[in-house]
């Protein structure tokens, strides 16, 4: 049995854990992202206690995480070599997508989207914005098989050392 749930409290220990592991994946395959401090265990118990994080459970046990940000993204606020195409302003931001690296393969990122994206609507939104390393291809393909579309670049704190990809998807036309 697989389904998406809140996260809780006694979730983060486990989030941290899938966090960590999706570092450390990130490492091997040589992507300067989340190679630093960042996320650090504290940043997502703010996020679980903002009541903002997701997970993914697959036979009982957390095997995926995401948070979910309603708002502007300040970061989201310049955009270069492309641009975010005409919307309300309304939109969730997705971001801390990490899925279990030896689950690689059973299409969990795909299902953790889809539910994702299910519960934006739900919510009311009908616009979801995302980033990643431009080398995290497996990001850019969960990305693409969702119907994700590339918007252009956008810089983390306007730091030139951490472009990332920045991708739009409309849930209504």
């Amino acid at each position: 049995m697989i389904y998406l749930r809140k996260a809780n409290l006694d979730d983060v220990n486990q989030i941290n854990r899938v966090i960590q592991d999706a570092k450390g994946l990130l490492a091997m395959d040589q992507i300067p992202q989340w190679q630093g401090s960042y996320p650090q265990k504290r940043d997502l118990l703010v996020d679980v206690e903002r009541d903002m994080t997701y997970v993914l459970i697959d036979n009982w046990k957390i095997v995926g995480t995401a948070t979910m940000v309603t708002g502007a993204e300040p970061n989201y606020q310049k955009i270069y070599q492309g641009e975010w195409q005409p919307s309300d302003g309304k939109y969730v931001t997705l971001h801390r997508i990490a899925i279990q690296s030896n689950l690689s393969g059973n299409h969990l990122g795909e299902f953790l989207f889809s539910n994702l994206i299910s519960e934006v609507y739900r919510l009311g939104y009908k616009e979801i914005r995302v980033d990643t390393h431009r080398q995290n291809l497996r990001m850019r393909h969960v990305l693409g098989r969702n119907d994700f579309e590339y918007a252009g670049v956008v810089y983390m704190d306007d730091h030139p050392n951490e472009p990332r990809n920045a991708y739009q998807l409309f849930l209504e036309k």
